[in-house]
C-alpha cells in the first residue's frame, strides 16, 4: 500500500532523485526520462477514459494498461538486482500477450487500413492518437536507457540494467492504442483520411514572361 503523508520532500531541490532501489541519481537520467514519458503517456489514456465516449471493454482495456504503466515506471525506475531485499514490480511477458490479443481482437472490429489517417474525428479519438505518439517517445527513451545502462543484472559500474520487456511492452501499447484510436471512430462512421497535398485542387504552375 502507497501511503503519502507529504507530496513535497525538498530532496530533490539539488538537481537529483531516488530510484526504486533508493539510490539517487540526477533528474536528467535517461531511465527517468522513459518513465516520465510513461507516466504522461499513463494521463493522455485517463483523458481520453474521461470523455465517457468509449465502450466499456475499450475502457476497461485502457483502465488495465494504466495500471500496468504504472508498474512499469516502477520497472524503469529501480536497476536489474541479482538479490533485492524487495522484490520490486516487473513487466512480464504476459502482459505483452495480452496486449497481443487485444490488437487482435480489435482489429477484426475496424476495416483494412488503405490510407494514412489523421489524429481527430471524436475527443477520444484524439486523445488516443495523443496517447500512441507519448508511448512511441516513452519507448524511444526506455531504448536509450536500454542503450545507457544495458540489460544486466547490477552490471558495469555496479548499476543494474533494464529490463528489455519494458520496451517491447511500450512498443505493443502505441500498436493497441493506434487500433483503438480508430475504434474510437466507429461512432461517426470511421477514420478521417489523410488527403495528400492538404486536399488542394491541383493549380497550374504560372510561367514567367
Amino acid at each position: 500500500m502507497v501511503n503519502l503523508t507529504r507530496i513535497y520532500t525538498r530532496t530533490g531541490d539539488e538537481g537529483t532523485t531516488a530510484l526504486g532501489d533508493f539510490s539517487r541519481t540526477h533528474k536528467t537520467d535517461s531511465r527517468l526520462q522513459a518513465y516520465a514519458d510513461s507516466n504522461e503517456a499513463n494521463a493522455v489514456i485517463g483523458v481520453a477514459i474521461a470523455t465517457g465516449a468509449l465502450p466499456e471493454p475499450v475502457a476497461a482495456t485502457l483502465t488495465r494498461v494504466q495500471n500496468d504503466l504504472f508498474d512499469l515506471g516502477a520497472d524503469l525506475s529501480t536497476p536489474l538486482l541479482e538479490h533485492p531485499q524487495y522484490p520490486p514490480l516487473r513487466v512480464k511477458q504476459q502482459w505483452i500477450d495480452e496486449l497481443e490479443a487485444d490488437c487482435d481482437h480489435y482489429l477484426e472490429q475496424v476495416e483494412p487500413l488503405r490510407s494514412f489517417i489523421l489524429p481527430g474525428g471524436t475527443a477520444a479519438s484524439a486523445h488516443l492518437h495523443h496517447a500512441t505518439t507519448v508511448v512511441r517517445r516513452a519507448e524511444r527513451s526506455a531504448w536509450a536507457a536500454r542503450e545507457e545502462y544495458g540489460e544486466e543484472v547490477a552490471g558495469e559500474r555496479g548499476v543494474g540494467g533494464v529490463n528489455p520487456l519494458t520496451t517491447t511492452y511500450l512498443n505493443r501499447l502505441s500498436d493497441l492504442l493506434f487500433i483503438l484510436a480508430r475504434v474510437a471512430n466507429l461512432s461517426i462512421g470511421g477514420d478521417v483520411l489523410w488527403q495528400p497535398g492538404g486536399g488542394r485542387e491541383e493549380r497550374p504552375q504560372r510561367t514567367k514572361g
